[in-house]
């Protein structure tokens, strides 16, 4: 029984356990017209991101085959030059898919697609969740199902195919259903849930992150002044001590996610990010017209500045009637007043904030650098769905004014049904065979070649490369009809004269490489010889985290660290490693941590083990 009325009108919600509810598991089965197109045979590669998510899972499995768990360094990204991608990208609905292709063996397509399907399962049980915790079954029904079929949703899912965005909206609903029993209802597992859901929003996808904190932070704020009960305003103290569970979930949340958001933060001044907010990435060109909040126009195109453009941004009618309609009736409940009052200022700010005539606000020194954020104005939607989606909920709350035995009658039907069909012209993807080749090293080129994409470059690049000595090698071997194979040296033999320094790779894979070296003329003068450019460049762009150690013998032990320059010539900030002065050894590249990441790591861990302790506490005490 979750009892959140105002005591004198004997407002209670009778929920039975989620898993034996049968309103979840019917929530779960309506989104079956959603999935329906990812069950078509093929892939829609033409999909604005969807032949990114692919790749990105292609170099999360080329570092899980080296031992690299937590990657953070996509060797083949820049034409192979390198980049650290997933350092500032959010890994989570990578490593979901991962797993799925690594221990289950489904195939890199297969498991984003599977991905993508869990991401609407999980959303709409979610969305189900929280508001039948506000306002019952039926509502909490109504609720998931207009989150599922919300256009800008299904925009995500089948035309921009952004797999992290389409991720974030399963912990959106959790972080309200946690934070919100954290206020309502304060313990350890309220605590606990909130510092999984926030957690996973931040590994999930770092800008859905930034956007929705501050509607988070609306939402408990409002819970905590604005109780919504029928006894009076309760004093500051009691306000303070009831901030203290949402507070230590949120810090609690961040300790989780550390590993990730502490070195990205930190070290993100280390890439170019004048290529991905300049240019074709300039927010001033992606506002939102008014109309287009409600034009039936649906393409499979990308977002075109002005208001002739093929990408459809609606909202959506029936979501606006339903969320206008249900924010009345919510609000005549005193108790839901502060919901209502907050999610439906995220829905209108969520829009508000892409559309025409707020242009100037992302031009204002403090708030403009926050809006400018989401990088196109259009990606403050997904506040806009969540918020209207639960007060479209709430259109159905005075039916569960009746116990647990809520049923489906027809008005709830109806509701459920015009949810549905209004979205249903919408339910389809574009499905074309990949232009580039099937998945591998040659395909990956072409597609950066041709949609001048995944060319992230680092701070010392001074030019972006559009071409490289390994994807010609790609592209070569792909041409002759052989086995297209990882290259087996990222060494630039043409850099430095090698006719008097002896230089050859030993071992190589995407995070490391070990060269062999001489510059001891001694009885071998036709190998090598002492000269002063004595130095090796590595095909790698230059950033955190590469280290260079001299070993003590081949795959020996390192004995001395030697230092990793960026190279001055040129336009690449490639790496070099000057080779000592005489004799002859082996010199070991190595991607690794640096004390933000492994600070990062420590927090996380120490988080971790900290709520697992309570856990393993409290349900001792509760024995």
């Amino acid at each position: 029984m979750v009892n959140d009325g105002p005591r004198n009108t004997q407002y209670a919600i009778y929920n039975p356990p989620l898993l034996r509810d049968g309103f979840f598991w019917l929530a779960l089965a309506l989104t079956i017209f959603a999935l329906a197109p990812f069950l078509k045979p093929g892939y829609f590669w033409g999909a604005n991101d969807a032949r990114h998510h692919v790749y990105f899972l292609f170099e999360f499995d080329r570092l899980w085959q080296d031992g690299v768990w937590w990657p953070r360094w996509s060797p083949d990204f820049a034409f192979g030059y390198g980049y650290p991608f997933f350092n500032i990208y959010g890994p989570f609905s990578h490593f979901l898919a991962e797993i799925l292709h690594y221990f289950a063996k489904f195939d890199f397509v297969e498991s984003i697609e599977i991905v993508f399907g869990l991401s609407i399962l999980a959303s709409a049980g979610a969305m189900y969740g929280y508001v039948r915790s506000l306002a019952g079954r039926t509502a909490g029904l109504l609720a998931a199902v207009a989150y599922t079929y919300a256009p800008y949703h299904l925009l995500v899912l089948y035309v921009r195919a952004n797999l992290a965005e389409s991720m974030a909206f399963l912990w959106l609903p959790l972080c309200l259903w946690a934070f919100r029993a954290c206020v309502r209802q304060p313990s350890f597992r309220s605590i606990f849930g909130a510092a999984l859901a926030y957690a996973g929003l931040v590994l999930t996808s770092n800008l859905v992150w930034v956007l929705f904190t501050p509607l988070l932070m609306l939402y408990i704020l409002a819970l905590l002044l604005w109780p919504g009960r029928d006894e009076d305003r309760e004093g500051i103290g009691s306000i303070v001590r009831r901030a203290f569970a949402p507070f230590t979930g949120a810090v609690a949340g961040l300790g989780l996610s550390a590993i990730f958001w502490l070195p990205m933060l930190l070290e993100r001044q280390y890439v170019r990010v004048d290529q991905w907010f300049d240019g074709r990435y300039n927010f001033r060109d992606d506002f939102v017209y008014f109309f287009q909040f409600f034009s039936p126009y649906w393409d499979f195109g990308i977002s075109l500045p002005g208001p002739v453009d093929t990408l459809g941004f609606q909202i959506g009618p029936v979501l606006l009637l339903f969320a206008l309609l249900g924010g009345l009736t919510g609000w005549k409940l005193r108790f839901l007043r502060p919901e209502v009052a907050a999610l439906a200022v995220a829905g209108v700010a969520g829009a508000a904030l892409s559309w025409v005539p707020l242009a100037p606000l992302w031009d204002w020194p403090l708030l403009g650098s926050i809006l400018q954020s989401a990088q196109f104005p259009w990606r403050w939607l997904p506040l806009a769905v969540v918020g209207f989606s639960v007060l479209a909920g709430l259109l159905l709350v005075n039916s569960h004014r009746e116990p647990a035995d809520a049923k489906l009658s027809m008005p709830v039907f109806v509701l459920l049904a015009v949810t549905i069909l209004s979205s249903y012209p919408l339910l389809q993807v574009q499905t074309v065979p990949p232009a580039e080749g099937p998945v591998g090293l040659a395909a990956l080129m072409r597609f950066e070649r041709d949609a001048d994409e995944m060319t992230g470059s680092t701070a010392w690049v001074k030019e972006i490369p559009t071409w490289s000595p390994m994807a010609e090698y790609y592209i070569n071997l792909d041409k002759a009809g052989r086995p297209v194979t990882p290259v087996t040296s990222k060494v630039d033999y043409e850099a430095v004269d090698y006719s008097t320094i002896a230089v050859g790779s030993v071992a190589h894979s995407t995070v490391m490489e070990e060269v062999y070296f001489c510059t001891d003329p001694g009885d071998r003068p036709n190998i090598c010889g002492p000269r002063d450019d004595r130095r090796i460049v590595f095909n790698h762009f230059y950033y955190p985290g590469w280290r260079a150690w001299l070993l003590d013998g081949q795959h020996g032990q390192p004995v001395q660290e030697l230092p990793i320059i960026p190279e001055s010539e040129g336009t690449l900030g490639r790496m070099t490693v000057p080779v000592p002065a005489v004799g002859e050894g082996f010199i070991l590249l190595r991607y690794g941590d640096t004390p933000p990441r492994t600070v990062g790591q420590w927090i996380s861990i120490t988080t971790l083990l900290t709520l697992l302790g309570g856990v393993f506490f409290f349900r001792r005490k509760e024995m």
